[in-house]
C-alpha cells in the first residue's frame, strides 16, 4: 500500500471514524487548501466541522484509489445531514506526510436505482496493478474525446458492449441504458456537458475523472471507471452542484 493512501486512510480514521478534532495537529498540514464546498480553508476550519459531528455521525468506506501524492476515497457518509451522502473525497498528501489539499463531491443516498445497483456496491479490490498507466491513458481519452468532445460515435471503442455495469441511478446497465438515460436528461434540459477535465486519478483497473461542466445548472462530475481488458466496463458517479458562492476563494477543483 502506498504512504499517501496509508496516511489517507490513518488520518481519516481519526478525524471521521473517532472524530477526534486532536488528529487535525498529528495528520494535516497547516496551509491545508480546501475545495470543497462545505468548509472553510484551513486547518482550523478542519477541527471546527471534526469538533461538531454528531454521534451518529459514521463513514463507510467503499473503495480508495492511490496515484502519486492523491488518494480518492469512495463511500457513505450517514449523519452528516438529514440523510446519507454518497461521496468522492480526493486528498493530496504533502512531502511532509501531511494532508495538504482536498476536494470533494457529495449526492444523496438514491435506494431505488434503475439499475438495481447501488452507488457504491461492486468491486473494491484493486488486482492489476500493472496495467495502471494503460487505463489511465484508455480514460483520458475517452474522456477528452466522448465526455468533453461530445463524440459518441466511438463510446464503443472505449466502453465494452457485453458489459457496462451501471452504478449512476438514473441509467441502467449497459451502453443502451446510458443512452436512455442521456435521452431522457435531455427532455429535462439536463445536457450532460463536459467542459474540462481537471484530474485523472488511476490505480490499476480503477480510474477517476474530476471534471467541470454544465448538468442543467454548473456541476462537477466525478465518474469512476473500471477497466477490464481494455474496455471501461463498470462505472460510479456522483454530479454535484457547482454554487455560485464558496466558503474560501480556492474554487471547486
Amino acid at each position: 500500500m502506498s504512504n499517501a493512501k496509508n496516511t489517507v486512510l490513518q488520518a481519516a480514521s481519526e478525524l471521521f471514524g473517532d472524530k477526534d478534532p486532536s488528529a487535525v495537529d498529528r495528520w494535516v498540514a497547516a496551509d491545508y487548501k480546501q475545495h470543497s464546498a462545505l468548509a472553510a480553508d484551513g486547518p482550523e476550519a478542519l477541527r471546527g466541522l471534526v469538533a461538531g459531528l454528531g454521534d451518529d455521525f459514521r463513514y463507510e468506506g467503499a473503495r480508495v484509489v492511490a496515484d502519486g501524492d492523491l488518494v480518492v476515497l469512495h463511500g457513505t457518509y450517514h449523519g452528516f445531514g438529514p440523510d446519507p451522502l454518497v461521496g468522492f473525497d480526493i486528498f493530496r498528501v504533502d512531502a511532509d506526510g501531511k494532508l495538504a489539499e482536498h476536494w470533494d463531491a457529495l449526492t444523496p443516498l438514491v435506494k431505488d436505482t434503475l439499475s438495481g445497483r447501488s452507488q457504491t456496491d461492486g468491486p473494491a479490490e484493486i488486482t492489476e496493478i500493472d496495467k495502471t498507466d494503460a487505463n489511465r491513458a484508455l480514460v483520458s481519452e475517452f474522456a477528452e474525446k466522448v465526455l468533453v468532445g461530445a463524440d459518441y460515435s466511438v463510446l464503443t471503442d472505449y466502453i465494452s458492449t457485453e458489459t457496462y455495469h451501471q452504478h449512476n441511478t438514473d441509467a441502467a446497465d449497459g451502453l443502451d441504458g446510458f443512452g436512455a438515460a442521456a435521452a431522457k436528461w435531455a427532455e429535462q434540459g439536463k445536457n450532460l456537458v463536459y467542459k474540462k477535465v481537471h484530474k485523472v486519478i488511476a490505480e490499476g483497473e480503477f480510474v477517476l475523472t474530476q471534471s467541470e461542466g454544465e448538468f442543467g445548472v454548473p456541476v462537477a462530475y466525478y465518474d469512476l471507471f473500471r477497466v477490464a481488458d481494455g474496455e471501461i466496463v463498470e462505472h460510479w458517479d456522483v454530479i454535484a452542484p457547482a454554487p455560485a458562492e464558496l466558503p474560501h476563494g480556492n474554487g471547486l477543483f
